[in-house]
């Protein structure tokens, strides 16, 4: 009895020493990895806090921070901020999880030729391709010169230098950033749970709605956060083809570096940028629970 007792006991305290063994090699495996993301993220963002609290002459205040609640040029900046950044997300979600989907239906062949296309925005810079559609919606580009000669419009559409023009271009950019996190979560879907619901009577509609839908929806949340928040902070895009009307934070953070020399404006800006996308993505996650989707 006392040694079947001894050796129950030593079991667990066995399996404890293993588990803590093996979560110190774990943490000793993961520090350079720690200690590279403190150094690259976490150093910066402390000195750029650091540099907020102090102006142009260089003397601490706290002026930079009253500045932006109390301009309502920077109110104007962080609506159309927020606007563009909802609605390129919303077009990405509308435009990228159909294209998602129907990547997954396709051969392999095909799979791959689509994912190859999918990519290509990114084996080119963003500003050749922001420069390309330049030519695309200029009045005199190719797009308005199309539509004149069939008669559909009578005089240029402005499609440049416009909030119009600045969406459509950073809904290119954007994109594949919705389409892969999509795409990875639906192809790791069990096609059998389909079937088994079809098998059990459910229509196809039926079946995608109730089975397919929401087993893809981490991976369409870990898009549309990915696209909102990069979104925030665009700036190539949007001050080209926004031609200086379209005036989104990032813009107002290089004005007040290259024409005023206001590190302190530009860094209270950056953090209150910093803070906004830590703020939507909790707000997210506390309204449509994006930790218990991934932990499913």
């Amino acid at each position: 009895m006392t040694t079947t007792a001894t050796a129950s006991d030593s079991g667990p305290n066995i399996a404890t020493m293993r588990e803590q063994s093996d979560r110190w090699v774990n943490l000793a495996l993961s520090t350079p990895a720690i200690l590279t993301i403190a150094v690259v993220v976490f150093l910066p963002i402390l000195w750029l806090g650091w540099m907020s609290f102090f102006n142009a002459a260089g003397q601490l205040t706290t002026e930079n921070y009253a500045r932006i609640w109390e301009s309502d040029l920077y109110l104007e900046t962080f609506i159309i901020t927020f606007k563009i950044s909802l609605t390129v997300t919303v077009l990405c979600a509308l435009l990228g999880y159909p294209l998602a989907y129907t990547l997954t239906r396709l051969p392999s062949t095909a799979a791959a030729i689509g994912m190859i296309c999918v990519l290509i925005p990114f084996w080119t810079a963003i500003l050749v391709r922001t420069y390309a559609w330049l030519v695309l919606l200029q009045r005199k580009g190719v797009i308005n010169s199309i539509l004149l000669q069939s008669g559909l419009i009578e005089e240029p559409l402005q499609l440049a230098h416009n909030m119009t023009g600045s969406i459509i271009g950073m809904v290119h950019v954007m994109l594949p950033f919705l389409v892969l996190p999509v795409y990875a979560t639906m192809k790791s879907i069990d096609q059998d749970l389909l079937r088994a619901s079809q098998s059990m009577g459910a229509s196809p509609t039926e079946s995608f709605w109730r089975v397919f839908f929401p087993m893809s929806l981490p991976g369409l949340f870990a898009g549309v956060v990915m696209v909102f928040v990069l979104s925030l902070g665009f700036f190539t895009t949007p001050a080209l083809l926004g031609g200086g009307r379209v005036q989104m934070l990032a813009q107002r953070i290089e004005s007040s570096v290259t024409l005023y020399a206001n590190w302190g404006a530009a860094s209270a800006l950056g953090v209150v940028l910093i803070v906004i996308a830590f703020a939507c993505i909790a707000l997210l996650n506390k309204v449509f629970g994006l930790d218990r989707l991934f932990v499913k």
